[in-house]
């Protein structure tokens, strides 16, 4: 019996060595740094979902997390009193992410714990204090919950249902959420098990469009000008042609500066590096050289929007006031009551893909752009601000990205050739990885919220919106 045993035992390390080989086999890369990019990404991942959004851990392991052969074999505990994940790679290659209310998770990536607990925070709490009594859309009190007239009701269940549908178990979709807004009125919404209404879920990259509202602010207050130089100390040296960048171009995508954006396709790449394994994003980010002459070439970046994180922390002096800066300038003027923007353990904020929200506060930064940035009579956005953010980067050749916004518009003079001629050219959305998606059309007066957790595939975020307007039309 005990030679059986030991037997079953040997025969399960073989397996184990096989399967390891297979998926580095599979990734092609250097598989140190793949393990590292795993082990950072799968402790601040389930970290998020179990102390920012309130999750069990094994959902968090089973849908969130599991985007790669290779994260099977890292191990990770959750320390519920200490509220902290740590994974670990065979106690070879380790890492650990810590919950810190109310900047939520972050990642250490070999930065002290004592430095990130040591930050002085003074974050207001949220407002309205009691949403169930103030009136929507600032607070959750919902005064007409009858569909208007001129809407289909059976249309409109029906692309609710259809979002929440799994036509491929092979690729789940996992729809966590659909909010849908018309006229200003919550028409439409929907919850998956174990997802609440008040619970903040990722928005991955639709961070970047929150991060534009930020800046969007400070030029307001004048503290910012996009048309300036960009104010980054690595590129000043008279021979750096990268001290040419300007803070527009940065918000363009349209910087010059070379960096991968691949995950799950390619992850050893500059954006998993930056995120999973460095303490300092920024940093990481301001180091890349120029691959275009500023303002010529559009490329997709998060390193960008977390150049840009950095620009935002060098307007204030004191680090509470930083760190106060987006609930007291946009959260709480709006009602975003569950909004949690992370940090990195440089006490960046990760303007890149970290901030979590539920799905109304999702639709009500939605509305607030539909609106032109004005909140119930009280302008948020300097006047302009969203035709600004909505108009092309003159790199982007197909007219579809603006200042960290998505768009419809198509090339110049070319409008029928845009990304989705069956939706209105003046759809614009903010989007993130895995099915996170708002989308915003001015002339429809509506705003729909899609919060996912796709690991392979596309969600059909077109077919939704059209699917919609068909239900708005009636």
């Amino acid at each position: 019996m005990a030679f059986l045993k030991k037997k079953k035992a040997i025969l399960g390390v073989v397996v184990l060595i096989l399967d390891l080989a297979m998926a580095f086999v599979f990734i092609k890369l250097d598989p140190v740094t793949q393990l590292r990019i795993g082990v950072g990404w799968k402790a601040q991942i389930l970290c998020s979902g179990v102390f920012v959004s309130g999750r069990d851990a094994a959902p968090v392991l089973k849908e969130d997390v599991a985007v790669h052969p290779i994260l099977k074999f890292i191990g990770t505990k959750v320390d519920y009193e200490k509220k902290e994940v740590r994974a670990s790679f065979f106690g070879l290659i380790k890492n650990r992410s810590i919950y810190r209310h109310p900047l939520g998770s972050i990642l250490l990536s070999g930065a002290a714990e004592e430095t990130v607990r040591s930050w002085p925070v003074d974050i207001p709490e949220p407002q309205p204090a009691n949403p169930q009594s103030a009136p929507w859309p600032t607070g959750d009190l919902i005064l007409d919950s009858a569909l208007p007239p001129g809407i289909n009701g059976s249309l409109l269940d029906k692309v609710v249902n259809e979002a929440f549908a799994e036509p491929d178990p092979e690729n789940p979709r996992r729809t966590r959420a659909v909010v849908i807004v018309h006229k200003g009125r919550l028409i439409a919404e929907r919850y998956a098990p174990g997802i609440t209404r008040e619970m903040p879920l990722i928005g991955w990259s639709m961070t970047k469009s929150v991060t534009s509202s930020l800046v969007g602010i400070l030029v307001g207050e004048g503290k910012l000008s996009p048309q300036e130089p960009a104010p980054v100390p690595e590129w000043q040296k008279p021979d750096d042609p990268r001290r040419k960048i300007t803070l527009e171009q940065l918000l363009w995508m349209s910087s010059g500066l070379s960096f991968s954006e691949t995950y799950a396709e390619k992850p050893v790449s500059d954006v998993q590096i930056m995120l999973f394994t460095r303490p300092d994003m920024a940093a990481y980010a301001v180091r890349l050289q120029l691959e275009a002459e500023p303002g010529t070439k559009w490329h997709y970046s998060t390193g960008t929007t977390n150049i840009i994180a950095r620009i935002i922390r060098s307007t204030f002096g004191d680090e509470r006031a930083y760190f106060a800066f987006p609930r007291r300038a946009l959260f709480n003027r709006i009602g975003m009551r569950s909004a949690v923007f992370e940090t990195d353990a440089s006490g960046v904020f990760n303007c890149g893909s970290s901030l979590f929200a539920s799905a109304r506060d999702w639709a009500r930064l939605g509305l607030l752009y539909l609106n032109d940035g004005v909140w119930e009579g009280e302008r948020i956005f300097p006047e302009g601000w969203v035709a600004y953010s909505t108009t092309p980067a003159p790199a982007a050749e197909k007219g579809d990205y603006g200042a960290q916004i998505w768009l419809n518009k198509g090339p110049q003079g070319k409008p029928e050739e845009r990304p989705f001629p069956s939706l209105p050219q003046d759809l614009f959305y903010f989007e993130g990885y895995q099915g996170q998606f708002v989308g915003i059309i001015p002339s429809r007066q509506l705003v729909a919220v899609h919060l996912g957790m796709m690991t392979k595939g596309e969600w059909g975020f077109s077919e939704f919106l059209e699917s919609i307007l068909k239900a708005i039309q009636e």
